[in-house]
């Protein structure tokens, strides 16, 4: 499925360049079918735009002899790490190589008393969290997929903990970039602060491949906390679960980790994970603290649940407990996907202030309620962001007219309230005229910047906006 649109321009690669690429990389060069069809899909409606070739990059060597190549002759690069490309991110819309950088998989340093490390991007969130079990420190950003730390910077990626301790923004202190021009720069030193010069390191972040290609990442770290409690509310409105959110942050509550479930969205779960949680709208908690602070917020957030109707706390306080239930968070894209068997899904999100959520994810839910295609409503609420999963049957072309004309109408929603038209998918191709909406005349200063720092526009070209 293509987005409405949007046609996807061919760039082939020039005569030769494919041989020159199998002599230069051996086995690091795939161009069998199977390959180019895995690195031209993602997780989501979009049609699948194969690359020519892909390269499994294994060191920073090899990224700047595949930029100088590419450069040279013109030839797009795509730089991908798992792949869940929610926007079509990691899309070949003009061929060319998708660069798989999940071989440079090294954690370079931890340095515990400073409280960051270094890893390369295709290091895993999940494996990086158990390296540094030991040393008393994790990772707090969890975007729920098994993601690639290079990934995850270069979409700028939060999740559920995002309430707490903030999204890739804010965890990231530096960056070693190859550019365009096959150099190597690094963005910033490990001092948690600067004042020199531009903050490229943040402009990175985000850019979704489309200015430098990401070898190393500098990441900001935190200590395991004394003490972790979740828990799971149900409510009897929608309204009251998210009225909840809002009173307990109001309150100075400070949330690990508070996610939404709307009624569909719990069925989905229900029958996805095996489990048996009331089909109601629902909240899932994270307390972190010591055992003193946690006791004092979950009393807090106990009152406030109890005031907004909420049902009685079912508690998950052993590891294997909270891992099984953030397990079925974190798989209610795939549940909500398989209400209806052979669907395919469309996930779109918006962030909108804290203030305006109640009223946004309400006219939200009035949009679904009156639609005929299966969609459920979930998010990080304590930040504002939510999404909502649509369930479309490919054998029927005018349900995915139906759910552009509900997204497009839920974006404008978002903006209308001084929010956002993604929290966190990135703009890839499905967002692109949404950006100009919410950022008018900044976007060409975006373009500008594009322009200059990748002129032969051979770094994701296609993405974020058109040149």
């Amino acid at each position: 499925m293509s987005d409405a649109g949007h046609t996807p321009a061919k760039r082939h690669m020039p005569d030769g360049f494919s041989d020159r690429l199998r002599e230069r990389f051996g086995d690091q060069f795939e161009s069998g079918d199977a390959v180019l069809e895995q690195h031209g899909s993602s997780e989501s409606h979009y049609q699948n735009m194969l690359p020519d070739a892909v390269i499994y990059a294994e060191r920073t060597e090899d990224v700047i002899t595949l930029v100088n190549m590419c450069s040279d002759a013109n030839v797009p690069i795509i730089p991908f790490g798992a792949g869940t490309s929610i926007e079509g991110n990691a899309a070949a819309v003009s061929g060319g190589i998708s660069l798989n950088m999940t071989r440079m998989d090294a954690i370079v340093a931890v340095n515990a008393e400073d409280f960051d490390c270094v890893v390369q991007p295709g290091v895993r969130r999940e494996e990086l969290n158990q390296h540094l079990r030991d040393s008393g420190l994790f990772f707090p950003i969890d975007p729920g997929a098994n993601a690639t730390i290079g990934g995850m910077a270069s979409t700028r990626a939060s999740g559920t903990n995002a309430v707490r301790y903030g999204t890739m923004r804010d965890a990231v202190l530096s960056l070693r970039i190859v550019t365009p021009e096959g150099k190597v720069i690094r963005t910033a030193r490990r001092a948690r602060k600067s004042a020199a010069g531009y903050d490229l390191t943040r402009l990175y972040v985000g850019s979704e491949g489309t200015l430098g290609i990401i070898v190393e990442i500098t990441l900001r770290l935190h200590p395991i906390p004394e003490a972790i409690s979740s828990a799971v509310c149900s409510f009897k409105s929608l309204d009251g679960a998210v009225d909840t959110v809002v009173q307990a942050i109001q309150s100075g509550v400070p949330l690990a980790r508070v996610e939404i479930l709307d009624a569909l969205q719990m069925r989905a779960v229900n029958r996805w994970s095996k489990l048996d949680y009331p089909e109601a709208p629902t909240l899932f908690f994270e307390f972190h603290g010591s055992e003193g602070s946690v006791a004092e917020q979950v009393e807090i957030v106990r009152m406030v649940a109890e005031g907004n109707g909420g049902g009685e706390f079912a508690w998950s306080n052993l590891p294997e407990e909270r891992s099984k239930l953030w397990r079925a968070r974190h798989d209610a894209y795939y549940a909500a996907v398989n209400l209806r068997e052979g669907a395919i899904g469309w996930a779109t999100d918006v962030c909108v202030p804290i203030s305006r959520l109640a009223e946004c994810i309400a006219e939200t839910h009035e949009d679904l309620e009156a639609s005929t295609i299966p969609a459920t409503i979930l998010g990080h609420v304590g930040d504002g962001n939510f999404h909502v999963v649509f369930s479309i049957d490919p054998a029927i072309p005018d349900e995915l007219e139906e759910v552009a004309r509900i997204n497009e109408r839920l974006i404008a929603r978002a903006l209308a309230m001084d929010g956002t038209c993604t929290g966190e998918h990135g703009i890839g191709l499905g967002k692109q005229g949404s950006l100009v909406a919410e950022l008018g005349e900044a976007v060409e200063q975006m373009r500008m910047i594009k322009r200059a720092f990748d002129p032969r526009n051979i770094l994701n070209p296609g993405k974020i906006f058109a040149l």
